[in-house]
């Protein structure tokens, strides 16, 4: 069996994880030989890209499904993101808004507006001054680095991730793309596990 192909359980214990077409959420289902548990690959591959916007990750993912557990997606997941190249990575970042920017949320990010909202939700209570410094920050961190500021919000103020943005401006580039590809991982994760919700 190829290495790279998700392990198969026995059929009395398999778990499928497929995508119901209507609700574009993941669901786990019993293995039932007589009635094949499938979803339309084009649905679940956007609904994939929710979770992660480069599209070999999106690809080799959606190739490999069903999964025969939870366990085994994010295997999986991991596995495909970290051996992608750097110009997927940063193709993975340009399906995000910038840290605070509320106008590019709405328009540009609407397929996962709710979930980058919430996973920014302490920027609403930010000052103003915590809001300038964070938009003065994410600009000269595109300049230095040519792509966005990439952190995984969820639980975090604006002054916390003013201060990790700050923390890493300093970087050297190859250090703060393997920084900002782990903080991706991280997003990638809470955003599949919603999914499975």
């Amino acid at each position: 069996m190829d290495s790279a192909s998700p392990r198969i359980a026995q059929p009395e214990r398999q778990l499928f994880i497929t995508l119901h077409a209507r609700t574009r959420r993941f669901h786990a289902t019993a293995y039932d030989p007589f009635r094949p548990q499938r979803s339309a690959p084009t649905a679940r591959a956007e609904a994939l890209t929710t979770c992660c916007g480069a599209t070999a990750w999106v690809n080799t993912l959606n190739a490999q499904f069903p999964f025969d557990s939870i366990p085994a997606l994010y295997e999986a997941a991991d596995r495909i993101w970290y051996s992608l190249s750097e110009a997927d990575w940063r193709e993975a970042f340009t399906h995000h808004p910038k840290i605070g920017d509320v106008k590019a949320l709405k328009e540009k990010f609407a397929s996962t507006a709710t979930w980058a909202a919430g996973e920014q939700g302490a920027v609403k209570q930010a000052s103003p001054d915590t809001l300038e410094a964070l938009a003065a920050g994410n600009e000269a961190y595109e300049r230095k680095f040519g792509y966005i500021f990439i952190v995984c919000a969820t639980g975090k103020s604006a002054d916390e991730m003013l201060a990790l943005l700050q923390a890493r401006l300093p970087h050297e580039p190859g250090q703060e793309i393997r920084v900002a590809m782990g903080e991706q991982a991280k997003i990638t994760r809470l955003r599949l596990e919603k999914l499975l919700a």
